[in-house]
């Protein structure tokens, strides 16, 4: 009986794994721009908001000065506000706070709100100290039209070099998508919501 001479199972995936190796650090190291980042995470899916939170925190975690722009929520408590203001005292944190906008039903009390809430974001867009920016569901004020689109475009494309921009939010418009440097489109497959499930704390807000 003739001993085989085809590799092991465990020489083939070295040999897979070494080959991929290769791969990504030839790519690792043909990445040498440094430079602010804009981050776009739309889609009908949940978890944008959550991810936005997620590169704060680890901002935050490597001493970088971080900031939140809330859009659209705030009528309700949120765990991640409260976690953040407790935890994190030097976390700038501005929430627009009127709520959703079928909840308020007053188109005029939206855009004062969203004006109000904008000068905060634009004063944080031009601030060198600040590393990374969230604007959470920010994509909503261009949407409805609550902001003008040129304004926040440019104002976002003339920040420091350095910062990160991370914007959430469905419906994200064309000119979003086309500044994004980084775009993630998160899917709607199944929510328990739609089953009758209520929202739950700590997992919806």
């Amino acid at each position: 009986m003739t001993e085989s001479t085809e590799p092991s199972s465990e020489t083939r995936h070295k040999q897979r794994m070494q080959r991929k190796k290769e791969v990504i650090d030839k790519k690792i190291a043909e990445a040498n721009e440094d430079r602010g980042l804009v981050v776009l995470i739309t889609g009908n899916g949940k978890g944008k908001s959550s991810s936005g939170f997620g590169m704060v925190i680890r901002t935050l975690g490597h001493g970088y000065k971080a900031a939140v722009v809330q859009f659209i929520k705030g009528a309700m408590d949120c765990g991640e506000h409260f976690f953040l203001q407790q935890r994190c005292p030097e976390l700038e944190f501005h929430v627009m706070g009127t709520g959703f906008t079928w909840e308020t039903q007053d188109k005029s009390l939206d855009i004062a709100a969203a004006k109000t809430l904008w000068r905060e974001a634009k004063r944080l867009l031009a601030d060198d100290s600040v590393q990374l920016l969230l604007l959470d569901e920010m994509t909503y004020m261009l949407k409805y039209g609550y902001l003008d689109r040129d304004e926040v475009i440019n104002a976002i494309k003339q920040r420091p070099p350095h910062q990160h921009v991370v914007i959430t939010g469905r419906g994200a418009a064309p000119e979003l998508k086309d500044l994004a440097d980084t775009l993630s489109v998160i899917d709607d497959v199944k929510h328990a919501f739609r089953a009758g499930v209520k929202a739950q704390k700590g997992v919806e807000w």
